[in-house]
């Protein structure tokens, strides 16, 4: 059946069944969304390296390519003049599920690039809209409960995915072509599944439809440009390690992704816990604390020889401290406008990816020379992180940004 496509308020969607609301919207695209990129995760550096001949400078330009929609994620403020948001994410969903079905017809460095250009479009776009509708439709006091369990719940549809991708690859001796065809196309059908089930949902606050940048977010906007970087070197370097240096196969690489949802699963709620507990500061202090200790020993491993145990246990804390990176969502909910909420999402994006586009190709020549050296930067740049997210006050609100807003707020002697 489907619903009228007039917008209809948050309040008068309380009064629908469960499973035509708002955050049943939230839930289920949080499902769909990783079924097509976890699977192109999983495949991509044995894809790459098998079928194109990939190195390391060719991955850091593919993790460019693919961060670039990233970087013009501001281009959503443009969009949604003309394009309701809700309707804008599950478009750029289906583009992320067709891309991603046809990865696998495209085994070239440029066919790849060209492809991987599609997908990151659809999956970008779908992510900076995705962002601010949490944000806009849940309520800042079960935000961070609601937060973890839409990553938990992207977690298991992945673990899922994962599962079925090491239990049938060599059984049934799979190709490329079919589990891109089948992943990507289930994504595309849950999106216009939901673009026909559920009805346009109207948040109470109208959002500015322009560029803003405001002074007191500076905080924000730094912890994503540096979140950006640290990300950007895991996601481009750890994986190809694990390829390239210890030779891991499919089913190896994609068992190891499923050992990270399962700590994922259960660490998630644990942490929407904490965030609502002990507050946004002390959660980010944990998180990049651990991340310097992570990448340090990321590094040992070329430095000093350390094996494959250790780089194996290495990927899954990392990704368990990536899994607390919605308090930083949290956070600013708590100390914005609420109608500054989509087009600052569409500027954290960009801010976010300057560092995600910038840095993959020089790293990538570094890595051919020291890819400890790599790890060494990621380290730095997540002792940064940690500096900065000292600075988060212990009760952000509007006026009370950062810990240094009370010297702003002083009167003059």
């Amino acid at each position: 059946m489907v619903f009228s496509r007039n917008p209809v308020p948050l309040a008068e969607a309380t009064n629908f069944p469960l499973w035509r609301r708002p955050i049943a919207l939230l839930l289920l695209t949080a499902i769909a969304m990783p079924i097509a990129f976890s699977t192109w995760s999983a495949l991509l550096n044995n894809f790459v390296i098998e079928m194109a001949s990939f190195d390391g400078v060719d991955i850091g330009m593919l993790h460019m390519v693919r961060e670039v929609p990233g970087f013009l994620a501001i281009g959503v403020i443009a969009i949604i003049i003309f394009v309701h948001e809700q309707v804008l994410a599950l478009v750029s969903l289906l583009l992320l599920g067709v891309a991603t079905a046809v990865t696998a017809w495209f085994p070239s460095l440029a066919g790849i690039l060209t492809i991987t250009m599609l997908s990151s479009i659809g999956f970008h776009y779908y992510e900076t809209v995705n962002q601010s509708l949490q944000l806009q439709w849940i309520d800042k006091a079960r935000a961070p409960r609601v937060l973890s369990w839409l990553v938990a719940a992207g977690s298991a549809a992945t673990l899922v995915v994962y599962v079925l991708i090491v239990s049938t690859w060599k059984a049934f001796d799979l190709s490329y072509n079919t589990v891109y065809l089948a992943s990507g196309g289930l994504t595309a059908l849950i999106a216009l599944a939901a673009f026909l089930i559920f009805p346009r949902f109207e948040a109470p606050n109208p959002q500015v439809k322009r560029l803003i940048l405001r002074r007191r977010y500076w905080l924000y906007y730094m912890l994503q440009f540096f979140a950006g970087a640290r990300r950007q070197i895991f996601v481009v370097f750890a994986g190809f390690m694990m390829v390239e240096k210890f030779g891991f196969e499919v089913q190896e690489v994609t068992a190891l992704f499923m050992l990270n949802l399962m700590a994922n699963m259960i660490f998630a709620p644990i942490m929407g816990r904490a965030v609502g507990r002990f507050g946004e500061r002390r959660v980010l202090i944990f998180e990049y604390a651990g991340l310097v200790a992570v990448f340090l020993a990321y590094g040992g491993i070329y430095y000093f020889g350390w094996g494959v145990v250790l780089a194996a246990a290495l990927y899954v804390l990392d990704h368990m401290f990536f899994a607390l990176a919605f308090a930083l969502k949290t956070y600013f909910q708590k100390i914005a406008d609420p109608g500054d909420i989509a087009p600052t999402a569409a500027v954290a994006f960009t801010i976010n990816h300057i560092s995600a586009v910038a840095l993959p190709v020089p790293l990538g020549f570094l890595w051919i020379y020291s890819p400890g050296s790599v790890f060494m930067a990621a380290a730095s740049i997540a002792a940064t992180s940690l500096l900065l997210a000292c600075l988060i006050p212990r009760h952000p609100e509007p006026g009370n940004e950062t810990v240094l807003s009370r010297f702003r707020a002083m009167p003059a002697a």
